[in-house]
Parts: C-alpha cells; structure tokens; sequence
C-alpha cells in the first residue's frame, strides 16, 4: 500500500506520517483536502463543540482534548470551498488504548467507556484483579469523547485502513 505523505511531512522527515493531524469529519484525502482548503477557519468558528484547531500549515484540525465531535455537520455547512463533504462515514479511524492506560496498570479506572455512548468501549472482570479495556472497532464511530476523558491520556485515533497513528 502506498503512503501519502504531503509537503510539510516531507520537510520534517515525517516520512511515514506518524504525525498527521486528524482532519475534520469529512474532509478529503489529505491531498485533496489541503488543495482544497483555503484556511479560512470558517469550520473552525462553525464547530459548536469547539474542538478543531487552526494546526501548522494554517490548516483546519481536530483536538480531542477539548472534547468530542457530535457530528453535527456544521463544519461541512461552513465549508464554502468544498474540502469537506458528507459521506457515508464522517472518517475512518480506530481507537487504540496504550499501554499508559490506568486499568492496563491495575488502577480501577473506566472513565473512557462511562463516556463512549456507542459501547466501542468496554470492560472484561478480571478475577482478582481490575478489569480490562476491551475496544469494539466496528462500532467506534471516532467522536474522541473517550480521549478528552482519559485521565492518563492513554487514547489516541489510527487510521483504520493503514493502520497510521494519530496525534491525539
């Protein structure tokens, strides 16, 4: 599988594209999406949960830390250039749960499923002793409502089809 990798990537030596941004819901193909982006931050003002950012590059992104994406369609509302477009899936991306994560260090901690309304998220009882995280990657849909909870900032996003992580 080829990797598509842009400029800005490049430059930094990034050849792999570990640290690519994630993109608003609906945004393109990465090179599509940064030829069609012209930063104007009309998603960005649009985003009621507030949650994208102007990254480097001047380029919209998404910042799970402030909270998670109710995919209400406004940053596509605002998008005059086109770089986002409804689909049938507002992105492809899998949760991954790193090896920080309180549970994992028997700490009783399940906050990232007490948030996860679809239930990607959830915990197997381990007899004597804590119970472990256990993700359901189908039914992830990628809102990053278990992120900004994690209290060990253990979560971050994969591309779902190569398997590229994201910076959360």
């Amino acid at each position: 599988m080829v990797q598509t990798i842009n400029r800005r990537q490049f430059l930094r030596g990034d050849f792999r594209g570990n640290n690519a941004s994630i993109r608003p819901p609906w945004a393109l193909d990465e090179g599509d999406f940064i030829e069609m982006c012209t930063g104007c931050g009309d998603c960005i003002s649009a985003c009621p949960e507030s949650i994208l950012i102007t990254s480097s590059g001047g380029f919209p992104s998404v910042d799970f830390n402030h909270g998670e994406c109710t995919f209400c369609r406004s940053c596509v509302d605002s998008c005059q250039p086109g770089a986002l477009k409804v689909t049938d899936t507002p992105w492809e991306l899998l949760l991954n749960i790193s090896e920080s994560c309180l549970a994992l260090k028997s700490i009783v901690c399940s906050v990232c499923a007490e948030q996860c309304e679809v239930r990607a998220i959830h915990f197997t009882p381990v007899i004597g002793g804590v119970s472990q995280p256990n993700i359901d990657s189908e039914r992830c849909n990628g809102c990053g409502a278990c992120v900004h909870s994690c209290p060990g900032a253990s979560i971050s996003f994969l591309y779902r089809h190569n398997q590229k992580e994201f910076i959360s």
